[in-house]
């Protein structure tokens, strides 16, 4: 199965105030293995950053300015993205601000159903606990000391690791159901109580021919009764 961890960092905190984003970052896994396919950009928000946001992640309007526009990385945003489940934590917050843009540009937003968010199953797994980044992190024995800041590619980093910690945390399924099966075809007898899968294997003629001379010739050698 191929997913995607995204994460984005943005101006502000709310679209309603017109806050755009103003970094992705996606880290492509396969089974839960990463496989080297990356999607990072640093975007031109075509507006000035808040001061707060900038604390959040240091990214200033002159460092932006250069960069490209959400439109200009949205054609390998799309693809980068496109029939692959994404793993997000806290997916509204991120989700909003991405429809936000591909709005903007007259494409399809992203389906909610394609999402997977991290934070909801920390929640269910962990109910009452902190389940920030950085709290999941300190929980699972995550190095996180490279996160001084927010930054969309580092985060992806550490939400892979924790993505596949809680997956761990899933209490294993057994299959009651094969329990008891006596499979005539090769004979096989099943010991419930243990769950013990025996064969029985009947010797031929030959075989007990044999078995019968070597007790007669190795019998008294043996000093059996």
């Amino acid at each position: 199965m191929i997913e995607i961890i995204l994460d984005t960092e943005t101006t502000g905190l709310s679209t309603k105030e017109k806050h755009r984003v103003v970094e992705i970052g996606c880290i492509e896994l396969n089974n839960q293995i990463p496989t080297n396919n990356i999607f990072h950009k640093y975007i031109n928000p075509q507006r000035t950053v808040s001061e707060d946001a900038y604390k959040v992640h240091g990214y200033s309007d002159e460092f932006l300015s250069n960069k490209e526009t959400f439109s200009e990385i949205s054609e390998e945003f799309i693809n980068f993205i496109k029939g692959k489940k994404l793993i997000i934590h806290n997916a509204p917050f991120d989700l909003s601000f991405l429809n936000y843009e591909l709005k903007l540009i007259n494409q399809k937003e992203i389906e909610k159903k394609y999402v997977v968010d991290t934070l909801e199953m920390a929640r269910a797994k962990f109910p009452g606990s902190q389940n920030s980044l950085d709290a999941l992190c300190k929980k699972f024995n995550i190095d996180n000391s490279r996160r001084e800041k927010h930054s969309a590619l580092i985060d992806c980093h550490l939400l892979k690791e924790v993505y596949i910690n809680l997956l761990d945390q899933k209490e294993p399924k057994l299959n009651f159901e094969n329990y008891g099966v006596v499979d005539k075809k090769i004979n096989y007898q099943t010991n419930v109580k243990n769950n013990i899968l025996r064969k029985i294997i009947k010797p031929n003629e030959d075989e007990l021919k044999q078995h019968k001379k070597y007790l007669q010739q190795n019998l008294s050698k043996n000093n059996y009764n």
